[in-house]
């Protein structure tokens, strides 16, 4: 049955502001040194007309991998792209981060117990992308078998490096997290035979030693996708059986990893993804969602369930504080294989606008320019439809947040202050119904933006009020125009999302 919304022009209840850079990126080490990284689909199964087959599982997730060389952090067009974004914070880290070896000494040696090597001059670069598009920096350590071992506490041998150059070349290190997902202990790279009692430990010794000679740092943590915190009969799974987060198995809990740390957290951070891609589907089926499947309420409800779910531990361990996604995207392992389509827009935005109603915070768009699932496509940095929505979501929607009520199918309905400074709403309605419009009356003439895939929800392109959006000549940004639509009734259809601005 379509749907029928009225949108108010005054009244709403303010709810919180936003973190003015709530839509930020990761740039994974492994973009930075270069080194392997999840497989990029062919063009026929980004199309869907073609079966991701399952990798040989003997191999481990090298069988998923592939090498990409370091993307190119001076590219002209990657910067420009990147700053028209706003201000973000830029979070390098991941996996791999937890076993690099900063070689600034430039031996070309990457000692045992570390797998990747990063050059100075690729952490200068590095830091003048950071610097270029007004960024803030956020990263992580290393932490394996070539600084210690698990009986030994962790040094700061390696981390005092990165930390001087940064500051040397004017562009500080701003927040830290110790490392990512370490709920997966030996997984993400820690010695062998690490416990949590051991990355208790360290992390403390890590803050503290951040905490003495950085003072301004923001602390972060744990940067977990722990599954306890998800443990609840009202989240609904899917027809597949997926319900995300919620099935991962780690080794550890957050309270483990946090219970008796006596360094404290300056903003709780955890992982989101909408389970896995088609590229370990064949591992772990039950946290799979199939494309039919991705306008589906429980696929889109999953950020802000997680959200929800994560808050008790955050006002548990940063009462009053914010709480960060440090990674974020539609599926683990690279993405879906519609991630770089139209698809994966009603999730994107429908994303942002959820958690906005939870918590104040960041969302680190994993990736930006890497894999399936990042704004910009690998080597070339073309723009993805989830760019073009996130640029046109910070262009309409303010840092106030509104109560709109619930949301449901055909019917997700979000308001934001106006970006523009104006009295008025900017509101978000995502119909994500595949058959059913759905009917928005407005009480006064406002400004559309209906975002689509021009009938192919695959599209690598996105449609706004019909027109395609991608670069101009020379790599000209397309100002992304709303068309006036006078107050009263209008019809969105199936599986659109819509600004109005009134």
């Amino acid at each position: 049955m379509s749907k029928f919304v009225t949108l108010k022009s005054e009244g709403l209840q303010a709810l919180r502001t936003i973190n003015p850079a709530l839509i930020s990126y990761n740039v994974e080490m492994t973009e930075v040194t270069g080194g392997t990284f999840w497989k990029a689909y062919t063009p026929e199964q980004i199309a869907g007309t073609e079966e991701v087959p399952a990798p040989d599982f003997s191999k481990g997730l090298g069988a998923m991998h592939q090498w990409y060389d370091p993307i190119d952090t001076t590219n002209p067009r990657l910067i420009k792209l990147a700053k028209a974004l706003g201000p973000v914070w830029v979070r390098v880290s991941g996996t791999w981060a937890t076993k690099t070896y900063y070689d600034f000494e430039d031996t070309g040696v990457v000692p045992e117990g570390y797998q990747n090597r990063l050059t100075k001059q690729q952490w200068i670069n590095l830091l003048g992308f950071v610097k270029a598009v007004g960024g803030k920096l956020l990263v992580s350590v290393a932490n394996c078998e070539g600084l210690h071992s698990a009986s030994e506490p962790w040094n700061p041998s390696q981390a005092e490096q990165l930390f001087k150059l940064s500051t040397e070349h004017g562009v500080p290190i701003s927040a830290v997290e110790f490392t990512n997902e370490p709920n997966m202990m030996e997984g993400t790279g820690f010695p062998k035979g690490y416990t949590p009692a051991d990355f208790r430990r360290d992390q403390d010794l890590f803050h503290k030693w951040v905490r003495e000679n950085y003072p301004d740092i923001v602390v972060v943590g744990p940067s977990t996708c722990d599954p306890e915190a998800m443990k609840d009969d009202s989240i609904e799974k899917s027809a597949s059986g997926g319900a995300g987060i919620a099935d991962v198995l780690p080794s550890c809990t957050t309270g483990d990893l946090l219970d008796g740390c006596t360094e404290k957290l300056d903003v709780f951070s955890y992982h989101y993804y909408n389970g896995v891609s088609e590229r370990m589907a064949a591992m772990m089926p039950a946290m799979f969602t199939p494309a039919t499947e991705a306008t589906s309420e429980p696929y889109l409800g999953m950020a802000g369930r997680c959200a929800r779910a994560f808050v008790p531990y955050r006002d548990k361990y940063v009462p009053g504080g914010e709480m960060w996604v440090t990674e974020s995207g539609d599926a683990g392992a690279g993405g879906h294989t519609w991630a770089s389509t139209y698809l994966e827009v009603p999730r994107e935005l429908n994303e942002f606008a959820d958690f906005s109603t939870v918590t104040k915070g960041v969302i680190f768009h994993n990736t930006l320019a890497s894999s399936d699932y990042g704004y910009l496509k690998h080597g070339t940095f073309e723009p993805r439809p989830s760019y073009f929505a996130a640029l046109l979501w910070n262009q309409l929607m303010g840092e106030t947040v509104y109560d709109c009520g619930s949301v449901s199918e055909g019917a997700h309905v979000f308001a934001h202050s106006r970006k523009d400074g104006k009295e008025g709403y900017a509101y978000l309605v995502i119909n994500n119904s595949t058959t059913e419009t759905t009917t928005v009356e407005l009480p006064k003439d406002a400004v559309r933006y209906t975002l689509d895939g021009n009938g192919n929800l695959r599209s690598p392109i996105l449609y706004v009020n019909g027109n395609p959006i991608t670069l101009g000549e020379n790599d000209e940004i397309p100002t992304i125009e709303g068309v006036t639509q006078a107050a009263g009734k209008v019809e969105l259809p199936p599986y659109t999302c819509t600004f109005f601005v009134l």
